[in-house]
């Protein structure tokens, strides 16, 4: 187990976890609590059963304890000064993540880090981090929309982001940007394809002129994010 701090459980930090396995809905709250970690005791006690866990409004940096939350299915971080630079437990089973008002600032390769760690992702929030564009922090619709297309494309399953279902839309949006083959991107819609390409008497200039197009506008699309 990671060195966590010891420490007793007042009464009042415990909503509804009892310790029965069998409760569906065995939720812990530990939020506004000044922590720095979650207490070792804390673990200790509640990890076999709780499934969702609040640590919001701490000072907690690290979330390396929650792996000992096997069952979690939800976990609510906010306003805690979490960076790009925490990088999640596996957790197979999270299908709810809120990092609200944290301090992430670049998405690459952060996001990528996450859908190795929390495959099955449903729900994430990452409203107030610097590097979630919006009209609230400066950002503009542009930035906005780049942002939710480049965590689209990271998370399949993914339903809702922040405060807005994940459209159909934007799903073949996010994939058309963010996971089509270069080469595929290169051809235009309609011009037949990559066989088309390959048999086709297109001058290399012609080409190196389409990939410096491609790549310029996927690199301002992406310093967005990094």
């Amino acid at each position: 187990m990671t060195t966590m701090a010891q420490a007793s459980i007042p009464p009042d930090l415990i909503m509804s976890a009892d310790g029965n396995s069998d409760d569906d809905d065995a939720r812990l709250t530990l939020a506004y609590e000044n922590l720095y970690e979650v207490p070792r005791t804390i673990v200790e006690r509640f990890s076999d059963h709780v499934k969702y866990l609040d640590i919001s409004h701490n000072k907690i940096t690290n979330l390396d304890a929650v792996v000992h939350f096997k069952h979690l299915t939800s976990l609510i971080a906010d306003s805690n000064p979490i960076t790009e630079n925490c990088t999640l437990p596996p957790l197979p089973k999270l299908q709810l993540l809120w990092l609200n008002h944290c301090k992430i600032s670049s998405l690459y390769p952060w996001a990528g880090k996450l859908k190795e760690s929390c495959p099955n992702l449903e729900y994430i929030s990452l409203m107030g981090n610097p590097a979630a564009p919006s009209y609230f922090n400066g950002g503009t619709f542009y930035e906005y929309l780049q942002y939710r297309l480049f965590v689209i494309s990271k998370f399949p399953s993914l339903s809702h982001l922040d405060d807005r279902r994940v459209t159909e839309d934007e799903k073949a949006e996010a994939h058309r940007l963010y996971k089509r083959p270069l080469v595929e991107r290169i051809v235009s819609p309609g011009s037949g394809g990559l066989s088309q390409l390959m048999h086709s008497s297109v001058s290399w200039n012609a080409l190196q002129n389409r990939i410096s197009s491609l790549w310029s506008r996927e690199k301002q699309g992406r310093n967005l994010l990094i």
